[in-house]
């Protein structure tokens, strides 16, 4: 395999989750009974650049599809996340109805309905024809189309030059991503900046959240791969800005190499915590998949006991997360009963891979069950808050990443 960054040949394997479905790819009841196209989940690390990455066996077509089940909006916390975020750039870029806001992968227009009722100008970038959609409904004008350099070139000779351009866990979902990152280079506007959230690799090796990986990652990112990918592409790292979201990101601002804004020391001090804790190293990645495969044999072990119990067990939280791990563990709907989730484009269906049905809350409520595994432990908080009190109080209510845990 060829580095997507560097193009070295790529050998060190982080970790081998066997075959596996897409994370997305939820089934219908008229697809059942049809076979399921699985995958090779192999996530390996190139020495040269120190970009972590799937190995190539699925293309963003087969992933991204028009019929997508991905929708920002369902999540309260995401939305106040985004709505903060928009606030914060509206002030510090002085944005008024003179500028113009491009969202590259811009779902349902969860993040442009800030910029739209500001009137600030914006245009939406979105290749899933499910949710670009409905962002057409709220009124966000937006294109329907993958990103890319070519398409950079056609929206600069039809729209100004962008004053700000957010992607927000997005670059992770590109499998050529350095095309995509020169389309940033044509798209800024001379001072311009554009914005970048994605989930660290710090973190994710650091808490062993093993479950983020899937066909749908392409790349796994660190600052020390990033600023190498961004100068290779006329831009440049500036400022950086460590999150709790996705169960901790980064919030990178770039901008063109010619532009005014000064590197903060943001920058250098993620940089040498990233060094420090030897991702730059093959020593780094060589426990990793032992570590993961210990958190799937106890959490097995926890629920096979309340299985033996005769325990009803049921999950929470149709997420591609959920996805991962329930096929790597090798859990069916034998141990789990059902799957709640409040996205109504997800209920009704059936989870990939382990054919666990998906409804919605008050169907899991009326099972009556003892044991409620919540799937996206990310948002542990926000489900225990608004879904516990609707369950026996009897109810224990677990997480299994970073360890096994009641919440």
């Amino acid at each position: 395999m060829l580095c997507r960054s560097c193009r070295s040949f790529v050998e060190v394997v982080v970790a081998d989750l066997g075959f596996m479905p897409p994370a997305n790819a939820y089934i219908t009841k008229e697809n059942y009974l049809k076979p399921e196209i699985q995958y090779p989940l192999v996530v390996k690390w190139c020495s040269k650049c120190f970009l972590v990455q799937t190995e190539d066996f699925t293309k963003r077509e087969d992933l991204f599809t028009d019929d997508y089940s991905y929708f920002s909006s369902y999540s309260q916390s995401w939305l106040q996340h985004s709505s903060d975020f928009a606030l914060k750039m509206i002030k510090e870029l002085d944005l008024d109805q003179e500028s113009f806001v491009v969202e590259i992968a811009s779902n349902d227009g969860y993040m442009l309905t800030n910029f739209l009722n500001a009137a600030i100008p914006c245009l939406g970038v979105e290749p899933t024809k499910s949710t670009a959609e409905v962002a057409r409904l709220k009124g966000i004008n937006t294109i329907d189309k993958f990103f890319s350099r070519a398409l950079a070139t056609e929206l600069i000779s039809e729209y100004p030059k962008a004053d700000l351009v957010i992607s927000n866990n997005v670059l992770a979902h590109v499998p050529d991503i350095m095309d995509f990152i020169s389309g940033y280079r044509e798209l800024l506007a001379a001072n311009g900046v554009a914005t970048f959230e994605f989930q660290h690799l710090l973190r994710l090796m650091q808490n062993l959240q093993f479950d983020t990986l899937y066909h749908e990652h392409f790349s796994y990112l660190s600052l020390l791969s990033l600023e190498r990918m961004f100068n290779d592409s006329g831009l440049r790292i500036f400022h950086v800005e460590e999150l709790s979201t996705h169960g901790g990101s980064l919030r990178v601002f770039v901008c063109l190499k010619e532009s005014t804004f000064e590197r903060q020391s943001s920058v250098n001090r993620v940089l040498s915590e990233e060094i420090e804790f030897g991702l730059h190293t093959e020593e780094c990645y060589q426990e990793f998949y032992g570590k993961c495969t210990s958190i799937k044999m106890n959490t097995m072990a926890r629920l096979i006991g309340y299985w033996n119990q005769n325990k009803r067990i049921v999950a929470y939280g149709a997420a591609a997360k959920g996805n991962t791990f329930m096929n790597f563990c090798g859990i069916k709907n034998d141990l789990i009963l059902a799957v709640g989730d409040s996205n109504v484009n997800k209920q009704g269906k059936f989870m990939p891979g382990s054919r666990i049905p998906i409804i919605d809350s008050q169907g899991l409520v009326d099972l009556h069950p003892d044991v409620v595994l919540v799937l996206p432990w990310n948002l542990s908080l926000e489900i225990a808050k608004f879904i516990k009190p609707l369950f026996n109080e009897k109810t224990e209510f677990l997480t299994a990443i970073p360890d096994l845990q009641l919440i």
